[in-house]
């Protein structure tokens, strides 16, 4: 696996990530001396330029290419992973596109990584591009991913956020809506000498941190002093700012199991103090080494490409190496390995957590792609969103939108309108004010859901490898967005389908999740997924790949490991044979069978082969419809079935409320499960264990009720039987919590018995009007629960039987009283009625 990750790809050349040459060739190329930067010859001959961008910047990576074309730079330094440089040639791949990162991983402990995202409008990318379009070698050159990953976390500084408070100078609230304004806007190619210019003061009188050095005179080389990494750098794994840090994984943690850090304590970078830590000074240390390394190496041209917030220590001169050395020295390394893979827009967002996010990753990506009339082009999305929600947009809110977003920039004094005015005028006019439709344009555009793409030959480990051509083969594509698949299991390539998304889901990855489907089926031969593709998946295939090279060799190990161990339950064993069967796990359903019936041999808990065999009943069924030998499952299922029989009677007896609830549903569930599968000894045996239990007197009423219930739904008792039970639960004998438990069993989820059985509805009704006060309100939360399980429109036919019907009683002589008044009134009625007639 990392050998596979560590090859070199020829377009580069250039050593191995986390060769330990790459080390020795900056201290080689250094030496104890001033450096190759400081030798006057050298300093005479070659040039370098130091581009400060903001990371994910459009502006400035439209900028910063024009830039290159006029420099015309022989080298190219990107602020990266160092180890990362024989993965640039990769970037010439026209099946590479962005967004993509670069995944740096330890191979022992995958879960220990980080991501370097890039865009197609990072300016970091086109730096590559124009790397490998103009044939200049291209490098990276931040810390090596080899001390990335080994680097402690209380090393990191605190985050601060210099374009704040240029922005506060320049009179704006948003540092946002500063850069926006200054640099995205208007893109010029002199930008950046102001920019490191205004850097370069801010950075005068930024205090250190924890580092023991002052800040040099005002008048003295650019200082070797950083403050924390803001979104003005490219990502730095193992800061803590929320500015400017890449994804980093220690453990998975949260929803997806990844959290960027320092998510639980992020400093508001607006009033954070610019403030210089013992990490950025590591890491511009490192910076200048590589500079000087490539320039002894004979560039005459050299353009290095890092975070405008670094750009005035990187600046020439250079310096002396021999302190840049000191504090790269001891520092800790562990084994790293790297590869692309693919990212999305809205991992690249702030919002997901990613330090170095924009807010807006899809209306950058349109302002850097659509260079003409971007803002009538993007509106016209924008109403291309609100139709597909069957949202009436006409082409005349377009217009009257994109002339409100001119007025607006107009009225700021802003060249074109920005994502601000454009927001506006679409809540304006094309959302009438609406912020819910507001919000399916933020979603679905200004943040967006863009998969990025990798070659096919991009080192990886085996089990990816084997995904992708699973993936090809089956026809499934990766993408951000979420969609259903019905599968058709009578198909076989649906069948295989349905077998990879099990197998993944075995392993952790949860690319599909089951659902239900549209297409309504009553059979078994139907599944439905909803299929979605997260960048994190990436690194989870990587964790998978201990388990084996291909994702069936590695899905029957895990689940077979997972068996092998002394807590593992047979309820958890059943779960796993079905699993192992839906994915078609042959190799693994002989171990799981000999394991199953090992663990319910010695297993004399009945509530847990009671859990088991509702799994082992699925299996058998899904078994007959994929065509797999079920013959051994029907052997382990007749076997826990005989000893739930032969326990359950006793198991049923001095349980409280709670525990009654508790089995009950599992004899529900369990009762479901034969009866699915249709086997006459099984169900007779069944049945029988049944009428067992509600012949006892000393069984709970919720699990007699159901009892009952089963065996009249079986035609096992008829309803004179069941109505002689009901009328001995309700007798005198019986306290009315004792009777609401019964009726709850008999009842539960059954609202139409009331609806159809109106002498049963009758019974009930009498028992509930004879009840005093007192023992009404004891037992109507139990009553309540009973009645609140029913469908609305079974009330509603509850309530108009009795209306209908009533059950009040009769008079005992059956004589209907007359009323001599109202009598009198009909015959003159019908008197005066009949006079007029003749």
């Amino acid at each position: 696996m990392s050998q596979r990750n560590k090859a070199t790809h020829p377009a580069t050349g250039g050593t191995t990530p986390g060769d330990p040459a790459s080390d020795a060739d900056i201290r080689e190329s250094s030496g104890s001396d001033a450096g190759a930067a400081s030798d006057p010859l050298v300093d005479a001959a070659a040039v370098t330029r130091v581009f400060g961008i903001r990371h994910h910047g459009p502006g400035s990576a439209r900028s910063l290419r024009h830039a290159l074309e006029e420099f015309r730079p022989d080298a190219i330094l990107i602020e990266g992973p160092a180890d990362a440089d024989p993965l640039v040639g990769f970037v010439a791949a026209d099946t590479m596109a962005p967004p993509v990162a670069l995944l740096a991983y330890v191979p022992d402990s995958p879960a220990h990584a980080a991501f370097w995202p890039f865009a197609v409008f990072s300016p970091e990318w086109q730096a590559m591009r124009y790397g490998v379009d103009h044939a200049v070698p291209v490098r990276f050159c931040d810390l090596p991913a080899t001390n990335v990953l080994a680097a402690d976390d209380d090393a990191r500084g605190g985050g601060s956020d210099p374009l704040a408070a240029l922005a506060s100078a320049a009179g704006y609230d948003d540092a946002e809506r500063w850069w926006d304004a200054v640099v995205e806007s208007v893109p010029d190619s002199a930008a950046f000498d102001a920019i490191t210019e205004a850097m370069t003061t801010l950075r005068e009188d930024a205090p250190h941190a924890a580092t023991g050095i002052t800040p040099p005179p005002a008048d003295a080389a650019p200082p070797l002093s950083a403050s924390a990494p803001t979104d003005t750098e490219v990502p730095d794994p193992v800061t803590t700012s929320p500015l400017d840090a890449p994804e980093l994984l220690e453990e998975p943690s949260g929803a997806n199991g990844f959290e960027s850090p320092g998510a639980a304590d992020r400093h508001d970078p607006a009033t954070a103090p610019l403030i210089v830590d013992q990490h950025t000074l590591v890491r511009e240390a490192h910076m200048r080494q590589v500079m000087r390394q490539v320039l002894k190496g004979g560039a005459k041209r050299l353009a290095v490409v890092c975070g405008a917030w670094h750009a005035p220590a990187l600046v020439e001169p250079l310096g002396p190496a021999a302190p840049d050395m000191r504090l790269l020295k001891g520092l800790p390394k562990t084994k790293a390995a790297l590869t692309w893979v693919p990212w999305t827009h809205s991992r690249l967002a702030a919002g997901s957590g990613y330090g170095a996010g924009v807010t807006s990753p899809g209306w950058y990506h349109h302002l850097f792609t659509e260079t003409e009339r971007p803002v009538a082009r993007w509106l016209t999305k924008v109403a291309g969103v609100l139709r597909s929600h069957d949202l009436p947009v006409s082409s005349a809110h377009i217009i009257e939108a994109v002339r409100l977003a001119d007025t607006l920039a107009a009225l700021r004094g802003r060249p074109l309108p920005g994502l601000s005015e454009v927001t506006e005028a679409v809540r304006s006019v094309m959302c009438g004010g609406d912020e819910t439709m507001l919000r399916l344009v933020v979603d679905e555009l200004v943040v967006g859901e863009t998969l990025g793409g990798v070659p096919e030959d991009t080192p990886t480990v085996p089990l990816a490898a084997d995904l992708r051509a699973r993936c090809k083969t089956l026809r499934l594509k990766q993408e951000a967005l979420a969609r259903n698949v019905d599968l058709d299991l009578r198909k076989e390539r649906d069948v295989e389908r349905s077998h990879l998304l099990h197998r993944l889901r075995l392993l952790g990855i949860g690319w599909g999740t089951p659902t239900t489907g549209e297409v309504r089926s009553t059979g078994t031969f139907r599944e439905t997924w909803t299929l979605r593709w997260e960048p994190e998946f990436e690194v989870r295939i990587v964790e998978a790949a201990v388990w084996g090279t291909t994702l069936r060799t590695a899905a029957e190990t895990k689940i077979l490991d997972t068996a092998s161990r002394d807590d593992v339950t047979v309820t958890a064993l059943a779960d796993a044979l079905e699993m192992a069967l839906l994915a078609n796990l042959g190799g693994a359903t002989e171990g799981l069978i000999s394991r199953l019936e090992a663990a319910a041999a010695l297993d004399h808990d009945v509530t847990h082969l009671l859990g088991a065999l509702p799994g082992l009943t699925r299996t058998l069924r899904y078994g007959d419809v994929r065509g797999t030998d079920t013959k051994a499952l029907a052997h382990v299922a007749d076997g826990l079935l005989v000893r739930i029989c032969a326990g359950l009677p006793g198991a049923v007896t001095g349980l409280d409320t709670d525990a009654a609830q508790a089995l009950r549903t599992q004899i529900d569930a369990a009762h479901t499960a034969i009866s699915t599968r249709d086997d006459e000894h099984s169900s007779t045996e069944w049945l029988a264990t049944l009428q067992r239990i509600a012949d006892r007197d000393d069984v709970h009423g919720a699990i007699a009720g159901r009892a009952v219930r089963l065996l009249c739904d079986a035609e096992r008792i008829d309803d004179a039987d069941s109505a002689r039970r009901l009328a001995a639960a309700l007798s005198v004998g019986n306290t009315p919590a004792a009777k609401a438990a019964w009726i709850d069993g008999f009842l539960g989820g059954r609202g139409l018995l009331l609806v159809h059985d109106r002498e049963l509805l009758r019974r009930i009704d009498e028992w509930l009007r004879d009840l005093n006060e007192d023992q009404f309100v004891a037992t109507l939360p139990l009553l309540r629960r009973t009645f609140g399980s029913f469908e609305s429109g079974e009330r509603r036919a509850i309530s108009q039987a009795l209306r209908d019907t009533g059950s009040a009683p009769t008079t005992s002589d059956g004589r209907t009283a007359v009323d001599p008044i109202r009598g009198q009134l009909a015959l003159r009625a019908a008197t005066a009625i009949l006079g007029a007639a003749g």
